[in-house]
């Protein structure tokens, strides 16, 4: 069975719009699928109904933030209620502190001599598609930066001024890691740590991490995400094992006119690990 568990619409920075995102991941053969935007559910209602009737088994979806001593980290939410009380709370706290990181950036790029960042975002999220309704991210200024010839294309735009340790790499105050594992509990769902090597962290402090993951009522780790390179795969599966998680897969999808993603593609599961959909929340 294919599955892809990792994805981004429209509703946060992804390029497509949730239905239409169904629709060529059943094209690409998915069977099994998630939208996971950043922090966001609304586009949910349109992709399960689109997927569904695509004849896709769908499970609910969303990427939220946590810190971790210092870390900012992604944890995967599957087969939680979108409408319970306390998720609905969270994320909408999230996205407030969203709004208030995308007027720093702009305050911040405004004294460089970009005047308009603001709008310019906007304008560049409403452009794609975007949901008016939830902040502009960095992706969004980076389009903005390029249409107004601040930059050449959105990698420089990363790397002068967005990226990591940049000046727009604004740091905002995530709930801790348990809280957001008890947010997506309470809601029904599994808690999975997104692309656990993405964060630049020693073996020894991911295995810190992971300790601490589990005992926050963790269940899982995304072993493959897109075309991640086999030896990594094959050592978070050795991980997944250990720890006694669920192995997790996703493309990670953003645009079409990334390279490195695509849907429905990534390096497979080793075969020692046990997949979430084995779990009951992806077969009840």
């Amino acid at each position: 069975m294919l599955a892809d568990l990792h994805m981004h619409s429209t509703a946060s920075d992804g390029a497509l719009d949730p239905a239409e995102l169904m629709r060529r991941a059943s094209a690409a053969g998915v069977e099994l699928i998630a939208l996971t935007d950043h922090d966001c559910v609304d586009g949910l209602p349109a992709a399960a109904d689109t997927a569904r009737g695509l004849g896709m088994r769908w499970v609910s979806g969303v990427e939220m933030s946590a810190q971790w001593h210092g870390h900012t980290l992604h944890i995967l939410g599957y087969g939680f209620d979108p409408q319970q009380d306390a998720m609905v709370q969270a994320l909408a706290d999230v996205r407030d502190g969203r709004w208030r990181r995308a007027e720093q950036i702009s305050k911040r790029l405004e004294g460089k001599r970009m005047p308009g960042a603001y709008a310019g975002a906007v304008a560049a999220q409403q452009a794609a598609g975007g949901d008016v309704d939830q902040p502009p991210g960095r992706p969004h200024f980076a389009d903005w930066m390029v249409s107004a010839g601040y930059v050449a294309d959105r990698g420089e735009a990363f790397r002068k001024w967005l990226g990591a340790g940049k000046l727009g790499d604004i740091k905002q105050h995530w709930p801790t890691l348990p809280e957001v594992v008890q947010q997506i509990r309470s809601a029904g769902g599994m808690a999975v740590v997104a692309h656990p090597w993405h964060y630049g962290l020693t073996r020894s402090k991911l295995r810190a991490l992971l300790r601490e993951f589990a005992s926050a009522g963790g269940r899982g780790i995304e072993v493959a995400n897109g075309k991640q390179p086999v030896d990594q795969v094959a050592y978070l599966g050795k991980l997944c094992v250990e720890f006694g998680f669920l192995a997790s897969c996703g493309s990670d999808f953003h645009t079409p006119e990334s390279p490195w993603t695509g849907l429905g593609v990534m390096t497979a599961l080793p075969p020692d690990c046990q997949p979430v959909w084995e779990d009951r929340l992806f077969t009840s």
